[in-house]
């Protein structure tokens, strides 16, 4: 298959909440939103703000949208961007939810988006959205089969109420989409460097830096330089550092990005427009 049969795009870069400005214009300040294109089929990974921009592009492009959207978790900076979502709201549009980490009986992703879009939290229910929508429910460490072709290897993550990561595999390429996990200092996340090995990309919750990590301890994130840790340990190709903090400025994210280029060359932080291929 050809190198473009797999192709990756940013739309959302930030975590815990929007931040646009002028100190973060450059890297973006639209929550966390991946797409991924494997052949033609569109997979979405967590819908925040950035999955509005992503969804006028859709609409732009003229074709009928069918896609799976795979949620790492539920927290409002991860789902916001459904309600603003115009896919959603074209009856020619057919979008699949999935998630693995709601475990409470109720907590079904279905009933999670129910609640999120209904009163007094937002005023326009789900019912109104004109999309075909189907929902799937699965337990993180399943391995999931979405379309021939497109193996996904999933996996917990240690975050408050639970997450999922996610490996994708497909044309023989390997992609880790590891968000909103929080390292335990001093040994490697067994989960998270079966899912990044031997990866051609490895997109990684990088949150804070080492310094400011204490500051931080069981939040449920980790850091650029533990990320740089587990992909040289999981002979990782590249990692991505994703899920900035919003305060995080331009300035702040370049100096990261050299001194993450440094400790392992080819590294590099995601900003929103970036398409990569592996």
């Amino acid at each position: 298959m050809a190198r473009s049969d797999l192709s990756i795009r940013f739309w959302g870069v930030r975590g815990s909440i929007p931040c646009p400005g002028p100190e973060t214009v450059r890297y973006g300040g639209n929550t966390s939103c991946v797409e991924m294109r494997c052949g033609r089929h569109l997979l979405v990974f967590d819908g925040g703000s950035g999955l509005r921009p992503l969804g006028n592009a859709l609409v732009a492009d003229g074709r009928p949208v069918d896609l799976d959207l795979f949620y790492s978790h539920t927290h409002f900076d991860h789902i916001v961007g459904l309600p603003f979502f115009a896919p959603a709201h074209s009856a020619g549009c057919r979008i699949r939810f999935w998630a693995g980490h709601l475990k409470p009986a109720g907590s079904d992703i279905k009933s999670v988006l129910q609640q999120m879009m209904s009163v007094p939290l937002f005023p326009i229910p789900i019912e109104v959205l004109a999309a075909r929508l189907d929902f799937r429910d699965f337990s993180a460490g399943e391995t999931l089969t979405p379309h021939a072709g497109i193996k996904l290897v999933t996996a917990p993550l240690n975050h408050p109420d639970g997450a999922t990561g996610y490996r994708v595999e497909f044309a023989g390429k390997a992609v880790a989409y590891i968000t909103d996990t929080e390292h335990h200092a001093g040994s490697s996340d067994p989960n998270v460097l079966t899912l990044m090995r031997d990866a051609d990309i490895a997109i990684y919750d990088s949150t804070y830096t080492d310094e400011e990590y204490p500051r931080h301890r069981h939040w449920g994130h980790s850091t650029w330089e533990e990320g740089v840790r587990l992909a040289t340990e999981a002979n990782c190709k590249q990692l991505v550092i994703f899920h900035h903090d919003p305060s995080h400025s331009d300035v702040m994210m370049d100096q990261i990005a050299a001194d993450a280029a440094h400790a392992k060359p080819g590294t590099i932080v995601a900003h929103e427009g970036l398409v990569l291929q592996p």
